[in-house]
């Protein structure tokens, strides 16, 4: 088990609490402190010595949580991997039950739900995928287009991969992302692994709102989605059936411009600009025929605002993705 960790002194202690509700002789627990500042190093020394099967690696410099994630990869050594960020937690046992089900169904990986926690509310978040417990081929499960599949439910902590995954490269993570890291790596899994299943396990606490997230800052790291998109939208150009994934590549790309557009406030201003800037160059190196058809299929208000972005005269420079 992989579990990055960064500046989460606050959140660390339950976090590593739930490992210890979750070992076994043969688990092993890669700690991966991405230089961290305010103490939560201190915390992980102390785990590496109390947590049975930890194994802490310290980065030189803050590498952020896609690079974090690769480390603990390379350093793993199980049949099986999965995930954890420094500041979730897990339910008591939870990984056995894991390892049993991807055991039991044999496949390349499976996917579970997880509980979102926001302050004291819990709401259950379930894969966007209806058959449960049967083996399928994940391609088959990224369409329809204008429907939440699993593609868009990109956690790489609600689930377990075979260590085949590992081997044929489909495991690591596009180094350097700072956010939307999950999106090119769920993607490619979902085109290339040949097998998977969804489990209704319930295990994974996924802890939203906390100030430290990326989710809550409004810096030039959140801009890395476009560099992530670019990477899903050439990548599945390169697919035998392009033709067919392309419109739920880039209608998922211009929903998720959209949304950042829609909530441009909580950028600081020059973040902002950029924001714009590099949404329309974006949009411009989206293939057009699929472009269209994606924004004709989706609603007026988000539909309108991509449309009068993509009107934009093109900056004398633009800023590069």
């Amino acid at each position: 088990m992989i579990v990055p960790f960064y500046n989460v002194r606050q959140y660390a202690l339950d976090a590593l609490r739930s490992l210890r509700a979750n070992a076994r002789d043969d688990f092993e627990f890669i700690l991966v402190d991405d230089c961290s500042t305010d103490g939560t190093a201190d915390l992980l020394a102390r785990a590496e010595h109390e947590l049975p099967g930890a194994v802490l690696v310290r980065h030189e410099r803050n590498g952020g949580l896609a690079t974090a994630r690769n480390t603990g990869i390379d350093r793993a050594r199980g049949e099986y991997l999965t995930f954890m960020d420094g500041d979730d937690w897990l339910a008591p046992g939870h990984y056995t039950r894991l390892v049993a089900a991807i055991e039991a169904l044999g496949c390349d990986f499976v996917r579970t739900d997880h509980v979102q926690c926001t302050a004291r509310a819990r709401t259950v978040h379930r894969v966007p995928h209806g058959r449960r417990n049967v083996v399928l081929r994940p391609r088959d499960a990224i369409l329809p287009a204008h429907r939440t599949t699993s593609v868009d439910y990109a956690y790489a902590w609600a689930g377990i991969y075979h260590r085949r995954l590992v081997e044929r490269g489909l495991l690591h993570f596009t180094d350097g992302l700072r956010t939307a890291e999950d999106r090119p790596w769920i993607w490619k899994l979902h085109r290339e692994a040949e097998s998977f299943a969804v489990t209704g396990l319930l295990g994974v606490f996924y802890r939203r709102g906390v100030a430290s997230s990326l989710t809550q800052i409004g810096d030039a790291r959140q801009l890395d989605f476009i560099r992530a998109f670019d990477q899903v939208i050439e990548e599945t150009a390169g697919d035998a059936e392009a033709a067919a994934l392309l419109p739920k590549a880039v209608r998922t790309y211009c929903a998720i411009i959209a949304h950042h557009l829609g909530a441009v406030g909580r950028f600081e201003p020059p973040v902002a600009r950029k924001l714009k800037v590099m949404s329309t160059a974006a949009l411009r190196r989206m293939p057009q025929d699929v472009l269209d058809e994606a924004l004709d299929s989706m609603d007026a208000e988000r539909a309108g605002r991509l449309r009068r972005l993509r009107r934009r005269p093109a900056p004398g420079a633009e800023v590069a993705a």
